[in-house]
């Protein structure tokens, strides 16, 4: 198992690991599957500022992980937003948390200092979202920071949103500029 930043080329199997979670789940609230070029596009526009990271074992992709804006202003920029998915057929192998470990020490190196997730959450029990993600944070260090009620729909339902944080830095006074 290896993990190293992703190339467009990876965009037909990080949309193949994506699909099911756009199609049969709440995690993403993304309604349709994105094209091909559109993955490709996300892949290039994101490693512009920050990590795309893959893990790849026996030549084929099995997850992916990355970082984006938090928010656009300037007293933003040493905060950014993580995600990360994984081909179902690997969840609970410890792949996840490796990923994860991965990106953050990549961020860390970059100057960032907080890190938050975007995390769909039921507003009652429910077959297309469970709390995995949100268990998944917390037992990466993440702290629950905020929650919008039922501020997304899909498949006919209500679902709520929390915001999770992580601190990977030591927050100076003067930090380097980033960007």
């Amino acid at each position: 198992m290896e993990i190293r930043e992703a190339v467009p080329a990876d965009a037909e199997r990080i949309r193949a690991i994506y699909a099911p979670y756009v199609t049969q789940t709440a995690i993403t609230f993304e309604w349709d599957v994105p094209t091909l070029a559109e993955m490709e596009w996300r892949i290039r526009q994101t490693m512009e500022r920050y990590p795309y990271l893959v893990l790849v074992e026996n030549s084929k992709v099995y997850g992916y992980a990355y970082a984006g804006v938090f928010a656009e202003r300037s007293a933003y920029a040493w905060s950014c937003e993580v995600s990360i998915y994984l081909d179902r057929a690997v969840l609970r192998r410890g792949y996840g948390k490796q990923l994860y470990q991965d990106l953050e020490a990549r961020l860390q190196t970059m100057g960032l200092q907080n890190l938050y997730a975007c995390i769909a959450m039921p507003a009652e029990p429910d077959p297309y979202l469970d709390e995995g993600s949100a268990l998944f944070h917390a037992a990466c260090g993440y702290a629950e920071v905020g929650r919008f009620h039922r501020c997304g729909y899909k498949f006919g339902r209500w679902y709520d949103m929390i915001w999770m944080e992580k601190h990977i830095g030591t927050h100076p006074t003067a930090p380097r500029e980033i960007w």
